[in-house]
């Protein structure tokens, strides 16, 4: 298929979906290298710089890879999706085996670095997870706030390891945490036998944090998050 001079309007955005066309219906497949910029800017009408920018476009979709002295290369014929669709289409348990990992770290720190600013902040927040417990089995509004309360208060635990990046990546799992999580409620055997969902185990947390004892932190974190992802492995 020809590629054909463009019409006027915003050149790089054309030429980056003509290009990406020629890339998707195989004319250029993975690991072809592209004809040159001048080749490229002669077949679509427009000037070397256009050029240039669609491609970097391209690159920045994870779809070619310029390689110096070689050429642009095509990398994938599907550009890449970012993080946040890709938490959208990832599986609950999924998420939470990497929840494991980013939350037991981040437990460890914040037992270490915790300061009293932050152990009244994570009082607050076991308080207001202890109220919002569900008078009965009952879904609906209780469990939501229920489990609104039980995220808020992982995410002031994870505040207390005063690592930014670690507080953000939790809160990129939160809308997905918080969906699995009312899924694995709607079950009625697992409202019935655990709804307040470890109220111990959750104040035995609270306190490894208060006595600077990361590895009983870890320890409780660990059990605790272990329990849901086997709940959420027998949906």
């Amino acid at each position: 298929m020809p590629l054909g001079p463009l019409r006027p309007s915003p050149l790089v955005e054309q030429a980056a979906q003509r290009l990406r066309a020629q890339i998707a219906d195989g004319t250029w497949p993975v690991g072809a290298r592209l004809p040159g910029e001048t080749t490229l800017a002669r077949e679509l009408g427009v000037g070397r710089s256009t050029v240039r920018e669609a491609l970097r476009a391209l690159a920045g979709a994870g779809l070619v890879q310029a390689r110096q002295g070689a050429g642009v290369f095509v990398l994938a014929t599907e550009p890449e999706e970012d993080w946040r669709a890709r938490l959208r289409r990832a599986s609950v348990a999924d998420v939470y085996e990497i929840r494991e990992m980013i939350e037991g770290r981040a437990t460890e720190l914040a037992a270490v670095r915790r300061t009293d600013a932050d152990l009244a902040a994570i009082d607050r927040a076991l308080a207001a997870r202890d109220a919002a417990r569900p008078a009965d089995a009952a879904a609906g509004p209780q469990v939501e706030a229920f489990i609104d309360a039980d995220i808020a208060l992982h995410a002031a635990i994870v505040r207390a390891a005063h690592n930014p990046i670690l507080t953000d990546l939790f809160a990129e799992f939160v809308p997905v945490l918080r969906e699995g999580l009312l899924e694995l409620a709607s079950f009625v055997d697992v409202r019935r036998h655990d709804l307040d969902h470890g109220r111990d185990a959750h104040a035995a947390l609270v306190e490894a944090v208060r006595d600077r004892d990361p590895a009983a932190a870890a320890r409780i974190i660990a059990a605790e998050l272990e329990q849901t992802l086997t709940g959420l492995r027998r949906r």
